[in-house]
């Protein structure tokens, strides 16, 4: 593929890129190279459709109706607590975690799944029930950041929030640029990006996304003081705590090995953050699980996505059980900010996400 594009048809990159980008077998083709430098070059935007088209087949239009069992109809993936070291639930045999949904032909496949046929109870709705930021407002409640805490607090836009704080002026003057930027440094500082990566996906300069995220830094002082303070507990403890005293074991934080030390300080940050929301939806599930039997109601709690709860529900029952679900989720852990719940309703996954 690299000598058919690169040596045959010559084609060409985007302005300012001055070689090929080569690996030690060839050229690179890969998605992301193709897509970042050719991504205006007809033949390479069908190739990047075809790639989508067959890994879209072959992962889950071939692979999932195999999975369907003979004697149910349904599918049943199995669930793992001791594969994720962050604590996430991970989903195999089908993974149902990783069903597409960033792009239009990947969220068409949600459309296949669907609730049970009508019955004695009527018809029935899947139910979607989405953390709002869960991450982020752990992180405001970890840091103790107020500019944080009052953003969420207060409803507003945390990532136009964040962007009027860095940039100096009103939430009314953010831009969807300036907001992208925002966000885009809202989640990476969760896994450590660097200038570089804030570069990459945001269009800026290497130096303007050095000096972002020295102003973020500036802006949320609180938030940098306790990433600082989470490297040297790790650092002393070789090991880092979510919210609710689960430990994972931190080996590589002072290795003498850079790669191996940068991922381990990466992961030292992450693991609170991520590793809670994980903890927080856990105790939502059992919590959820006591409510509808109690009540009682029909809905069944069928899957997990890392922050989303997915449920199937006679129609009849949707309004009870959404505040059933809300009382559940939002009061799963007592943060310094409030819990939000988003809810989707239909009858397949898709219009329910």
């Amino acid at each position: 593929l690299g000598l058919v594009l690169f040596e045959k048809l010559r084609i060409q990159a985007e302005a300012g890129v001055k070689r090929v980008k080569r690996t030690k077998t060839g050229y690179a083709t890969d998605q992301a190279t193709l897509n970042e430098l050719y991504g205006d070059v007809q033949i390479v935007r069908r190739l990047l459709d075809y790639r989508e088209v067959a890994k879209l087949k072959s992962t889950y239009v071939d692979a999932l109706p195999t999975y369907v069992n003979d004697d149910t109809g349904r599918s049943h993936c199995s669930f793992s607590q001791t594969v994720a070291a962050t604590g996430r639930l991970s989903s195999s045999d089908p993974n149902l975690q990783n069903i597409p949904v960033r792009t239009e032909r990947g969220r068409k496949l949600r459309e296949a799944f669907v609730p049970r046929e009508p019955d004695e109870h009527g018809e029935w709705v899947l139910l979607a029930a989405d953390y709002s930021q869960v991450e982020l407002r752990v992180l405001a409640h970890l840091s103790g950041d107020e500019k944080l805490a009052a953003a969420f607090r207060e409803g507003r836009d945390i990532h136009a929030a964040t962007a009027a704080v860095v940039f100096g002026g009103a939430e009314d003057e953010v831009d969807r640029t300036m907001r992208s930027q925002a966000k885009a440094v809202n989640f990476g500082l969760l896994y450590g990006m660097g200038p570089q990566r804030l570069a990459r996906e945001t269009g800026l300069s290497v130096p303007e996304a050095k000096d972002f995220i020295e102003r973020y830094f500036a802006a949320f002082p609180s938030v940098r003081g306790w990433i600082d303070a989470v490297l040297a507990g790790a650092r002393e403890n070789l090991y880092v705590e979510t919210l609710l005293g689960r430990r994972r074991p931190m080996p590589d934080i002072n290795s003498k090995n850079p790669g191996a030390r940068v991922a381990a300080e990466n992961a030292a940050v992450n693991t609170p953050v991520q590793g809670s929301a994980a903890d927080i939806i856990k105790k939502a599930m059992l919590a959820l699980d006591a409510k509808l039997e109690a009540r009682p109601l029909q809905a069944q709690l069928l899957l997990q996505v890392h922050d989303e709860l997915v449920l199937e529900v006679p129609k009849k029952e949707l309004e009870e059980t959404i505040e059933v679900v809300r009382e559940a989720m939002e009061h799963a852990s007592e943060l310094d900010v409030p819990l939000q719940v988003d809810f989707g309703h239909g009858a397949n996954w898709l219009e329910a996400h």
